[in-house]
């Protein structure tokens, strides 16, 4: 996900709600002990990681050896239940195989352009996939409908014809918060609502991070009409450039990554954080700040080990 035009952080609508308890975690003031709370809540185990499959110097279109994937999933494994995908194809089918020789369960995306060619592999794959018992939520296209790849009608199509396919499986698509609103077919068609929910990238400050959060997953919920809601992707980067009033740092993005947890925890909301790992092809779709929301970095090292100014 990135900047979205019209969809701006109203720091009015939030003031009066700043000091509600139910967003006071009582965090502690030093960074050597909001990393051993960050490192207490990894041990025990978050609900799930976005995986991130491309390492420094590959992007999407390169084909990616299941090896790379086994390798990145042995790191992840210890710390989540769950792993979401993004892709069936060029070595993504690798990740729901990987994760489940592992015993994770899997959150796995067709990933929907408008090169309908390109859309068959990927419905065929997931399809497949699900057919092996490699999958245990399907996810027909991810922010399609921002990106304006599909008409709706041609989403719509994609999704009963998986769900036709995998008849006793959750079938749903990802998009922001606000579409499953805005487009009320789309919330009938799903099975699960599954929605990105990024205070960064609608310009909020930090420190009103988790209260927009809420009110994003609460608008999906009332749109879902009782249907469960799943947060695909959330996360704050360690650094790049701010968006008018959300500043990348690494205090910011060590917080965020515990608030988050102690919040889905707290409300029993299941959780997808973005990301498991930095990947340096981002930086182009999304400026300098798109290669830095790993909880590893590019060289799957743990960034919250030690202070690095």
């Amino acid at each position: 996900m990135s900047y979205r035009s019209g969809h701006n952080f109203n720091i009015e609508h939030y003031k009066n709600v700043l000091n509600d308890n139910s967003y006071d975690f009582d965090l502690p003031q030093s960074y050597e002990d909001l990393t051993a709370l960050f490192h207490e809540i990894l041990a025990k185990g978050i609900h799930g990681f976005c995986f991130s499959i491309y390492e420094d110097g590959q992007k999407p279109g390169v084909e990616i050896s299941k090896s790379q994937v086994s390798r990145r999933m042995k790191i992840l494994k210890p710390y989540s239940s769950w792993v979401r995908s993004f892709s069936c194809i060029e070595g993504n089918e690798f990740v729901p195989i990987v994760a489940k020789e592992e015993g994770m369960k899997t959150l796995v995306g067709a990933w929907l352009s408008d090169d309908l060619e390109m859309n068959e592999l990927e419905i065929e794959s997931l399809i497949n996939l699900a057919k092996n018992g490699k999958v245990d939520i399907a996810a027909v296209g991810n922010e399609v409908l921002y990106r304006n790849d599909l008409t709706l009608e041609q989403l719509l199509s994609y999704i009963r014809r998986v769900k036709e396919a995998i008849p006793n499986l959750p079938v749903g698509y990802v998009d922001a918060y606000y579409e499953f609103t805005v487009h009320p077919e789309l919330a009938d068609a799903c099975d699960v609502i599954l929605t990105n929910c990024y205070p960064f990238w609608e310009g909020c400050p930090f420190d009103y991070s988790l209260q927009h959060m809420n009110s994003m997953y609460h608008q999906a919920l009332e749109a879902g009409k009782g249907k469960k809601v799943i947060i695909t992707e959330t996360g704050w980067p360690s650094q790049g450039q701010s968006l008018r009033g959300a500043e990348p740092s690494r205090i910011s993005a060590l917080k965020y990554f515990i608030h988050t947890h102690l919040w889905a925890q707290a409300k029993g909301i299941e959780t997808f954080y973005f990301s498991s790992f930095d990947e340096s092809w981002k930086t182009g779709p999304e400026g300098d700040v798109g290669a830095h929301w790993g909880i590893w970095d590019k060289n799957e090292k743990l960034k919250y080990d030690a202070f690095i100014s």
